[in-house]
């Protein structure tokens, strides 16, 4: 019997070209929320935005992010259903973790007697703050967690994705900095349904390294 994870990993793909005319339904971007809320994080730190590019406004301005380069990932905004940019927190700080320490209290998860010690944790920042107070490169990693986790959630729907670095960091952080609201997006994710006239990839066969050439059990 097939493995419903396997199946899906096997149909998910790099949609190249989407359809204009289909739309993700309300209730299945309802799961796709709760999925991206949902991903798991170093520590629960959470250190992420996800702005969810929607109404024909914001994919204007999200198209005008591509004046200067990478023009060739611009016709998806339009066609697509919807475009999600990952944002991460470059300065994470004590006061951030306080909210998932409190969350956590609110949520049961932690007894509020417990609270101080909750914070040794925040250990493993600290070990990923520069001077400056810097640790975005730990935060993004974070956030690429819950890309991959919303690319499998999209995929059991049956939606088509794109991700996509070829975005413009500079520019989407002008057009959208009140949205971002000091945080940064490295990456986005493409959502809707593939044209199956215009869509190239959606034929070839997938290709990935065998089992023996990538992992070692020892």
């Amino acid at each position: 019997m097939t493995n419903a994870i396997i199946t899906d990993l096997e149909k998910r793909y790099t949609a190249k070209r989407y359809d204009p005319s289909k739309r993700i339904s309300a209730d299945d971007m309802a799961i796709i929320y709760d999925a991206m809320r949902l991903s798991p994080s170093s520590i629960n730190s959470q250190p992420w935005k996800f702005i969810v590019i929607e109404s024909d406004e914001a994919k204007q301005r999200m198209h005008d992010t591509f004046a200067n380069k990478f023009q060739f990932n611009q016709p998806h905004i339009k066609a697509a259903s919807h475009i999600v940019l990952f944002a991460h927190n470059p300065k994470y700080t004590r006061e951030d973790y306080a909210k998932v320490v409190d969350q956590g209290i609110a949520d049961g998860r932690t007894k509020a007697e417990d609270r101080e010690g909750a914070f040794g944790a925040y250990a493993f920042v600290d070990l990923n703050t520069d001077e400056a107070g810097n640790n975005a490169e730990w935060t993004k990693a974070q956030t690429y967690l819950a890309l991959g986790n919303t690319m499998h959630a999209v995929a059991r729907l049956g939606i088509d994705s794109t991700p996509m670095e070829g975005i413009d960091i500079e520019m989407v952080g002008q057009i959208f900095a009140k949205e971002l609201d000091g945080y940064i997006c490295d990456v986005a994710l493409v959502l809707g349904y593939h044209s199956p006239e215009e869509d190239y990839n959606a034929a070839l066969p997938k290709s990935r390294f065998t089992k023996e050439q990538v992992i070692q059990v020892v």
